[in-house]
């Protein structure tokens, strides 16, 4: 199964002016484009917290799916973000994914009352944390799960959601590659911190381990965050014509990613019109 090319927006959840996200989310989803994603950085003054955000965005709009890029679980208890994400997967037909990440920024998270991990801490403490949600998940009566970071007994969970609903990490590292493959159902890399040279290596590592897991890495989505401009010709990745921006995102599908989120990084509003109406509609011709 070859899945389909997915085309989105970032909106940045700040809350000066009020009512910006919303026209931003309400756009992406007129233009006609899937998906719409929210950075997760509550500790930051400037933005409306993620998942208060996005379940508004999701009752303002019909048909365009939300996804938090992504959850800071050291902040997020996985059992509560389980029962959140299936909620609100429920209550808008299944318009909504669940990006998780295993933390950064962590004075930040330290800050705001959360843990402060090392990096393999970090990894297990994911790990952990999607067995959690998966078990939220599951439909049985009663669930038990049993971590260094993270338990829950006796615990009846519910509701399950639609089969739709799937875990998309935000991963990196060579545990956080190989994690994605094994367990979860995409991957959600940023072009400013993961270019498009190390693709390839990234793209083979989770594929082994999902082949390790008995897993079809075919199924997995892959989600390129790109932040960038439209316009003139220039010799920047991501920063040029259409036509240069066509090339580029073909290029990068043949790598094995199926997905672009936009990130305009001037003009938000006209920048993501030529995204939708000229350079969405070229790839998708190209690709037939």
């Amino acid at each position: 199964m070859t899945l389909p090319v997915l085309f989105g927006a970032n909106v940045d959840p700040l809350w000066q002016p009020a009512d910006l996200p919303v026209q931003h989310a309400t756009a992406a989803e007129r233009l006609g484009l899937d998906l719409v994603t929210i950075q997760d950085h509550p500790y930051q003054a400037a933005f409306y917290d993620t998942w208060t955000l996005l379940t508004y965005l999701a009752g303002r709009t019909e048909r365009i799916t939300f996804v938090p890029t992504v959850a800071t679980l050291p902040l997020r208890p996985p059992a509560m973000l389980a029962k959140s994400a299936a909620s609100l997967d429920l209550l808008t037909g299944g318009r909504v994914q669940l990006g998780l990440g295993a933390g950064a920024f962590w004075d930040a998270i330290v800050a705001m009352g959360g843990p402060r991990r090392a990096p393999a801490e970090a990894v297990a403490a994911l790990e952990e944390a999607i067995a959690v949600i998966r078990a939220m998940w599951s439909g049985e009566r009663s669930i038990k799960v049993e971590g260094a970071h993270y338990r829950v007994a006796g615990l009846h969970p519910g509701p399950p959601p639609s089969p739709g609903l799937g875990i998309w990490l935000g991963a990196y590292g060579p545990r956080m590659l190989a994690l994605t493959g094994a367990v979860a159902d995409g991957w959600l890399p940023s072009h400013a911190f993961f270019g498009v040279d190390k693709l390839p290596a990234a793209i083979a590592r989770i594929d082994a381990a999902a082949q390790a897991a008995g897993r079809d890495p075919a199924h997995l989505r892959r989600v390129y965050n790109i932040a960038g401009l439209i316009g003139p010709e220039t010799s920047e990745p991501f920063r040029g014509t259409v036509e240069q921006w066509t090339d580029q995102l073909l290029a990068v599908h043949a790598l094995g990613m199926n997905g672009f989120v936009y990130w305009p990084a001037d003009d938000h509003e006209r920048q993501l019109a030529r995204f939708a109406e000229e350079v969405v509609p070229a790839v998708r011709a190209a690709l037939g």
